[in-house]
This record gives structure tokens, C-alpha cells and sequence, in this order.
């Protein structure tokens, strides 16, 4: 049906026994869409994907793909593909053959494979492979193949299991590259899943920030990094401060907010006076040396912390009047500070964002990590 989104997300839920791995979740993915489901490790997000594929069929809800309903057909039946964490090339087959198996398994004439294989190698701009081994392959080639095994039948959809991981830094972003431009020449709708939030922004069109089995903010890039909906959102999308504030005076374009004994300006619309969290990039802080007579209207504080970071510094500052630390970065050849500085910070009132607080809420959620779960069930999300 015209109009309809490639895929559809209705209410899906999800249990493993006792675990809840997706609580109530709505998607709509448009046609040629790249969409990446980030989250840390249990959060549901590579659950979702395999129930999108037909790997697993959801507790409730359902899936639809350009209007049709497809929860209980199953994965070969689907206008998908999936390209795994780790490349799962048939080792006793070279190149060709493991591109052209699908091809094959869906009676297509060896004429067509041939034309078709090719194809799918310059995609991914691997010609002269086909009679290559997988022992003969490095990490980033064999993911390459894969990507290719997947293109080879044309799926409306291709969905992606963080195929990234696996690989070296210097691998993963040339495949970053490779990714973007397959996207576009191929016109395919990509639904990819990460933890890497640095990886998800580069790639997406939009991102969904997935938390415990739910989706807390769906977006662009720039406005989920810049406007984040939730202190999860702020703090697992860039690793921002959050810090308990007062909005002392509300207003439509700016407010101004009581933060210990000083007082900022935010370039955030607010309703109403009273609790807040303010939502500060670390990159946004800005710090001037010396005590509190030398940096007045600054919050003062003690550097705890200083690393090299490659394009410049990260300092981690003691805020003794709030019991807190906020990060901070900054671009240079040289450490800006030395452990023990003392240090006042500040920052312009458009570089920082204001989302609700319950009056007594003084502390922020700790950082989300992305390290694996221990829990079986939980790290199947």
C-alpha cells in the first residue's frame, strides 16, 4: 500500500521466561532508511532485530513490511536479510560460492548468480575474490562477503547486528565509509543495531536510544545529541553531565537556573520554575584557572583528573559545593591544567539543556556501561 513505512513496529513485546526484553514498542522505519537501534548490552534492541528478520516471533504486537502483516512468517518467507556480529562464511566454500548461495537455495540460473555475484562484489568492492578462501581473508574482507551474501537477493531490508564489533578501529571506520555508500547506491532500508554511540551517530539517519526493553527517544543524530528527551539519553548518547539545578526564573527562550551559590543562563525554553536537570556536554565546559575572587560568576572547582585524548584533553573537576564532577574537554597540544588546579567553570547559555526533576531527586542516574550482561537471558537482547 502507498504511503506505508518499509517496516512497521506495532506494541511489540517480548519475554525470555521471566525476563522482559522489549516492553511495548512502536517503530516506523520509511523506505531507504538508515535506523540504528542504540542501546547498552540487554537493553532488547538485537531482540527486536531478529524478531523484524522472523527469527523470533514477539510475545505480543506485531510486524509489518510495506503494509503487510509478516509476525508469524518466517525469515526465509521475509523481504529481509541479516548480516551477523561475526561474518559466518561457509569455510569449505570459496567466495563465489558463499555469495551465490542464497541465489542458488532460491533456484536463480547460474547466468543470473554469475551477473548478480559480481555485482554484489563491486558493491562492496571486492572483484577478483571469488575464488578466494576464508582462510585467505582478513576480518574486514570477510564481514565485506557477508554484506555482499546479503545484497546478492536484493532485500527490501537489511538488517544489521552490530557487524562492526568484531573489527579493528582503523577497519571499523573504513567499513563505515563502505556502509554509507552501499546505503545510498542501494536504495535499501537499513536497520542496524550498535552500542557504540559514536558509531550509531556517524551512520544513521535516525537513532533510537533503546533502555530496558523500551525506546526512551527516536531522532536525528544532531537532536538526540543536542536536545536528548531523557537523562539516560544525555548521558549514553556523548556521556554528558547531568547535574541537579533550580530554575529560579522561566521564561520562553532562556532561563535562569541556581546551581550552588551561582546563578546561569540557559537557552532553554521552561515552563515553570522549580527542579531541573541540567544537561551539560563536556565539550561545552569551559574552564578558566585561578580561586573564586580571580574567576567571579564561575563554579569553583578542583581538578581531579587530566588525559590526553588525541585531538586535545579531558579533565575531570571536583565541584566541592555540589558533592559532584562534572568532565570536561578541551582541544590543545598541551594539558590545559595540572591535578589540583583550582578552576572555575562556566558555559554559553545555548550549549546546554534543561529535562524535568522530581523536587528532592538530587542524584542523576549513574553512567550506563555497555559491557556485557551475565545474565544468559539478558544478554540474548
Amino acid at each position: 500500500m502507498s504511503g506505508d513505512p518499509r517496516v512497521r513496529i506495532e506494541g511489540v513485546s517480548h519475554r525470555y521466561g521471566a525476563v522482559a526484553a522489549l516492553e511495548d514498542v512502536s517503530l516506523d522505519i520509511a523506505d531507504g532508511e538508515f535506523v540504528t537501534l542504540l542501546g547498552p548490552s540487554g537493553c532488547g534492541k538485537t531482540t527486536l532485530l531478529r524478531i523484524v528478520a522472523g527469527f523470533e516471533r514477539p510475545s505480543a504486537g506485531r510486524v509489518l513490511l510495506a503494509g503487510e502483516d509478516v509476525t508469524g512468517r518466517p525469515a526465509h518467507k521475509r523481504a529481509t536479510n541479516m548480516v551477523f556480529q561475526r561474518p559466518t562464511l561457509f569455510p569449505h566454500l570459496d567466495v563465489f560460492a558463499n555469495v551465490a548461495f542464497g541465489l542458488q537455495v532460491a533456484g536463480v540460473g547460474k547466468a543470473d548468480q554469475r551477473a548478480r555475484v559480481r555485482e554484489a562484489l563491486e558493491l562492496v568492492r571486492l572483484e577478483g575474490y571469488e575464488r578466494r578462501r576464508s582462510h585467505e581473508l582478513s576480518g574486514g574482507q570477510m564481514q565485506r562477503i557477508a554484506l555482499a551474501r546479503a545484497l546478492v537477493n536484493r532485500p527490501k531490508v537489511l538488517l544489521l547486528d552490530e557487524p562492526l564489533s568484531a573489527l579493528d578501529l582503523k577497519i571499523r571506520l573504513d567499513m563505515e565509509v563502505e556502509l554509507r555508500r552501499v546505503h545510498r547506491e542501494t536504495g535499501a532500508t537499513f536497520v542496524y543495531v550498535t552500542h557504540d554511540q559514536r558509531e550509531a551517530m556517524a551512520l544513521s539517519d535516525r537513532i533510537a536510544v533503546m533502555n530496558a526493553g523500551r525506546i526512551e527517544q527516536i531522532g536525528a543524530p544532531t537532536d538526540v545529541y543536542r536536545r536528548p528527551t531523557s537523562v539516560f539519553a544525555a548521558q549514553f548518547v556523548g556521556d554528558a553531565n547531568v547535574l541537579p539545578v533550580d530554575v529560579v526564573e522561566a521564561g520562553d527562550e532562556e532561563s535562569t537556573v541556581q546551581l550552588g551559590d551561582t546563578r546561569h543562563q540557559v537557552r532553554c525554553p521552561r515552563p515553570q520554575p522549580g527542579p531541573a536537570w541540567l544537561v551539560l556536554r563536556p565539550e561545552a565546559v569551559e574552564m578558566r584557572a585561578g580561586t573564586p575572587e580571580e574567576t567571579p560568576g564561575t563554579l569553583q572547582g578542583i581538578v581531579r583528573d587530566v588525559a590526553f585524548r588525541g585531538t586535545g584533553f579531558g579533565c575531570r573537576i571536583e565541584l566541592p559545593a555540589l558533592g559532584a564532577q562534572v568532565k570536561a574537554e578541551g582541544r590543545g597540544a598541551t594539558p590545559p591544567f595540572d591535578v589540583d588546579d583550582e578552576v572555575g567553570i562556566d558555559w554559553r547559555p545555548e550549549s546546554c539543556w534543561l529535562l524535568p526533576r522530581e523536587r528532592g531527586d538530587d542524584t542523576p542516574p549513574p553512567p550506563v556501561t555497555s559491557e556485557p550482561e551475565s545474565d544468559p537471558a539478558q544478554a540474548r537482547a
